[in-house]
Formats: structure tokens, C-alpha cells, sequence
């Protein structure tokens, strides 16, 4: 099985993730580095699903900085395609990533109460992880300043508050996001400072959360910006790193889950 990583968008743990996920499953793996290939001198992306799909590579593995762009790639190439990310739009093994880590130390997730807190607005993570997390019992809470929350989000299932410490009251799971700033298109929050002490997660405000709550991060993370190091590094709290180990493994299994559905077309064709 040959699998690519086409990543039109810079990152190391999603793009690492897969790269171990294919390796260990035995594929062959290609990473292409789109600011050294055709599309940065102008090919569009439907030209790039024609190249590829010549290569009659079996598994592609897209990040796009456009919402949709893989749903569209998909229809173009006749590769399995997995979206590792689009626009503003899903991240859909990050959120199964999640769910799977706050299973293994919560054992389920019906009734859980999961506070997202800060950047929404921007957050593929967040979207992805509110459809998870609500289609499994949880009460899933957005967190953030009302410049950093969509309007009309509450309607896929999940309720806004914009004060930590009420949001944050009785959780289990307390997700962490970062600012995005180069999604922003204007200044919608004051100043780092300011918003690390309304809606940065230390101390003072993980208290009026469970006292086993997790604490999560999807990553990168901005110290001192959305969470305080002393909790992104306590042992008791923070499966921030499990979360990348948690990564390895759902990937292994969608790879491996698409990777069969394909053998079993080409055996029974």
C-alpha cells in the first residue's frame, strides 16, 4: 500500500502521526512538500488530483487550508482520502483522538461534562470534537470571549458560556484551544495578557472543575497564552501527551480500517 501526506498547511504532529501510522502498518510513505511542488508554482488543486491519481497511490492523507478541499479531492481521485484538516471546517481523527483518550481514563463518555474553552471561533478542533462529543451523551461547553464564539454554534449540540469559572463548574474533560491568529482578520481579543486572565486556564480557575477533571490540548500549545505550564505539565491532570500517543494509534486503525475496505473492493471486483 502506497500512502501520501499532501499537506498544503505547516504542522508536525498531525503530518508525523500518519507518517508512523503508514510505516508501522507496513506502507509505503510519501510526504510531498507542497512549497517544493507544482502547486506553488500555480497548478490548481484539480491538477494535482490528476497527478496523483496517475500515481495510483491507495491512501491520501489531505491538509488544506480551504474548507472542503478533501471532500472534493475525494471525488477526483480513486484513493482513499483522509482529511487531516480543512479550513475552518473538520478535523475529524483529532476529535476521534480525543474521544478515545478521555475513554481510556473515564471509561465511556455518555454524561460527561467537556468544557472546550477559548479560540472557537477558528477551531476545526473544536467542530469536530462538539459532533463526537454530543452524538455520545456528553454535555459538551464552549468557553470563550463573543468574539471567539460563532453565532448560532449552540446548534450542534453543544451550550455557550463566556465566563470560565461557570463553564468550567462540575466539567470532567477541560479541552484548552489556542489563539489563532493567523486565521484572524481583525484584533478580536485585547491583548494576550488580558485574555490569559479571563480565559487562560490556571490554577485558580481548573478548581471549579472536577477535582479528576482532564485537562486536554490538541496542540501547538501557547504557554502563558491559554493554558499556565504549571498545568499543561501536572502529571495528575494534563493527558496532553497521551493524547499524541492516542494519535498513533486511531490513525493505525483508520489507515488500516481503509486500507482493508480497498483490498476487499479489489478482491471482489
Amino acid at each position: 500500500m502506497t500512502l501520501i501526506n499532501l499537506f498544503f498547511e505547516d504542522s508536525t504532529r498531525t503530518r508525523t502521526s500518519f507518517e508512523l501510522a503508514g510505516k508501522r502498518l507496513g506502507a509505503d510513505v510519501i510526504n510531498m512538500s507542497v512549497s517544493q511542488s507544482s502547486v506553488n508554482k500555480g497548478e490548481t488543486l484539480l491538477d494535482t488530483a490528476a497527478t496523483l491519481n496517475a500515481m495510483r497511490c491507495d491512501l491520501l492523507v489531505v491538509r488544506h487550508a480551504l474548507s472542503g478541499a478533501p471532500h472534493l479531492l475525494a471525488q477526483k481521485v480513486d484513493a482513499a482520502v483522509i482529511n487531516a484538516g480543512d479550513g475552518l471546517h473538520e478535523h475529524p481523527t483529532q476529535a476521534l483522538l480525543d474521544a478515545l483518550t478521555i475513554r481510556r481514563h473515564k471509561g465511556g463518555l455518555a454524561g460527561l461534562v467537556v468544557a472546550i474553552c477559548g479560540d472557537i471561533a477558528h477551531s476545526r478542533v473544536a467542530r469536530s470534537n462538539i459532533h463526537l462529543l454530543a452524538a455520545f451523551g456528553c454535555d459538551v461547553r464552549l468557553i470563550g470571549p463573543p468574539t471567539l464564539i460563532p453565532a448560532g454554534i449552540e446548534r450542534l449540540g453543544a451550550r455557550v458560556f463566556h465566563d470560565m469559572r461557570e463553564g468550567l463548574a462540575g466539567a470532567d474533560v477541560v479541552m484548552m484551544l489556542r489563539l489563532q491568529r493567523e486565521r484572524m482578520t481583525a484584533n478580536l481579543v485585547p491583548s494576550v495578557r488580558e485574555y490569559f486572565h479571563f480565559y487562560g486556564l490556571d490554577a485558580a480557575k481548573l478548581a471549579h472543575a472536577k477535582p479528576d477533571a482532564l485537562v486536554m490540548h490538541p496542540g501547538p500549545m501557547n504557554r502563558g497564552v491559554e493554558i499556565d505550564s504549571a498545568i499543561a505539565d501536572d502529571p495528575e491532570r494534563s493527558v496532553i501527551r497521551e493524547q499524541v500517543e492516542m494519535g498513533v494509534a486511531v490513525r493505525m486503525a483508520v489507515l488500516d480500517t481503509l486500507a482493508r475496505a480497498r483490498q476487499g473492493g479489489r478482491n471482489s471486483a
